[in-house]
């Protein structure tokens, strides 16, 4: 196996990841990705994937990520990862799938109208 590179995204990120097989190293834009994401809970959302097809610490992984925030970017690199994993092993898809790591989230900020404060919100209106 070469490297596999696969793209995620979500709301305003996008990963571009390089999967190799290796020690489970994980590099996020030149960083360890403790120190690049230091809360626990982004850090389970970059290994809930191999943690669902049993495979921890077999690849290292290079990642580029750019736009929007840490939880946007944790969430685009663990599409890219459940994607990788698909492409190195069709036999994986069924179990990524059945968790839902297969579906790019659609939710994206709606955008402001114009006449309007917000996207939803309204000028106060004064009947006199």
């Amino acid at each position: 196996m070469e490297t596999v590179h696969t793209i995620g995204r979500r709301k305003a990120s996008v990963a571009r990841i390089y999967v190799t097989k290796g020690k489970g190293n994980i590099v996020v834009n030149g960083k360890d990705y403790k120190e690049y994401f230091p809360l626990e809970t982004l850090q389970y959302k970059l290994n809930q994937p191999f943690k669902v097809v049993e495979q921890e610490g077999k690849f290292d992984i290079k990642v580029s990520v750019n736009g929007g925030g840490i939880n946007g970017q944790a969430d685009a690199i663990k599409l890219a990862i459940a994607r990788s994993l698909c492409e190195i092993d069709i036999e994986n898809r069924p179990s990524l799938k059945a968790e839902g790591l297969l579906t790019r989230d659609p939710r994206v900020v709606e955008r402001k109208k114009p006449g309007q404060k917000k996207a939803r919100k309204k000028f106060q209106w004064v009947k006199r």
